[in-house]
């Protein structure tokens, strides 16, 4: 016998849900659909989202909400529904910061009906693995936006140490602690007090680029510019926009370049 307190005691609006259902017998078996559907619909709006296809992003996102206000899953469903707007606004940058919590919600939903199903349950799911914390990445932009949204992107995978200009990076570059983690720069080249270009003069002149592989982040889109960038021994360049899986491309390729 399933306890429906299991449920409500977490939250979840049954008497809500039982308004659409009628009755728990056909809540619990299409509850039994939702544990069936739920992995694959995930791991699409994962895929929308490190491509940056807000378009399918919001379709997915939009069915996600759906069902979560069917069972009554009220959290998940008021979550669900910013992501789809913000992502309908072409809102990259918000859908990355906040996936996180998108995700985790969700799998808290689909371990709590395990439970009630009376199936394996397991905060296993839920958690992130945190690895190579003793390898980080520099990332220096003067732009909040950009720095956040590659934080989120590799907070989970390495320690991601940022700078807001050119001097900031090369002062934790000068600390020793720091200099032994750091496996690659993501450079952005318009820049206060000291820019990209000035940094790369620097680089030269101290041989520092087989110690730390540089990769070219900018909004800079003149040839002028891209050319004079190339004249160094950069990794690669991305140029603005850009979505996720350009970043972690270019990240893979920066890091394997010091291999």
């Amino acid at each position: 016998m399933k306890d429906v307190n299991v449920l409500i005691n977490e939250g979840v609006d049954v008497k809500k849900a039982l308004e659409l259902f009628g009755d728990m017998e056909t809540y619990n078996s299409t509850l039994e659909v939702f544990l069936q559907e739920i992995d694959g619909k995930l791991q699409k709006i994962k895929e929308c989202k490190e491509i940056g296809d807000m378009a399918n992003y919001a379709i997915l996102v939009h069915s996600l909400k759906s069902d979560a206000r069917y069972f009554g899953f009220t959290t998940l469903a008021d979550i669900a529904y910013k992501h789809e707007m913000e992502s309908k606004a072409n809102n990259m940058y918000y859908v990355t910061s906040n996936y996180d919590e998108l995700i985790t919600e969700a799998k808290k939903i689909v371990n709590l009906v395990k439970k009630y199903m009376g199936r394996e349950y397991t905060e296993e799911a839920i958690n992130v693995e945190v690895k190579n914390k003793d390898k980080a990445i520099l990332v220096v932009d003067d732009s909040d936006i950009i720095r956040s949204f590659i934080n989120k992107i590799f907070s989970n995978d390495f320690d991601v140490i940022i700078a807001s200009d050119g001097r900031e990076a090369l002062n934790i570059l000068d600390n020793p602690d720091e200099r032994t983690r750091i496996k690659a720069i993501l450079l952005d080249l318009n820049m206060p007090n000291v820019n990209g270009f000035e940094v790369l003069d620097i680089f030269r002149e101290k041989d520092m680029f087989k110690k730390f592989p540089v990769s070219i982040i900018t909004g800079v889109d003149d040839k002028e510019s891209i050319a004079k960038a190339f004249t160094y021994p950069i990794v690669d360049m991305l140029t603005k926009p850009f979505n996720e899986r350009d970043v972690k491309a270019i990240v893979e390729k920066t890091l394997n370049s010091n291999i």
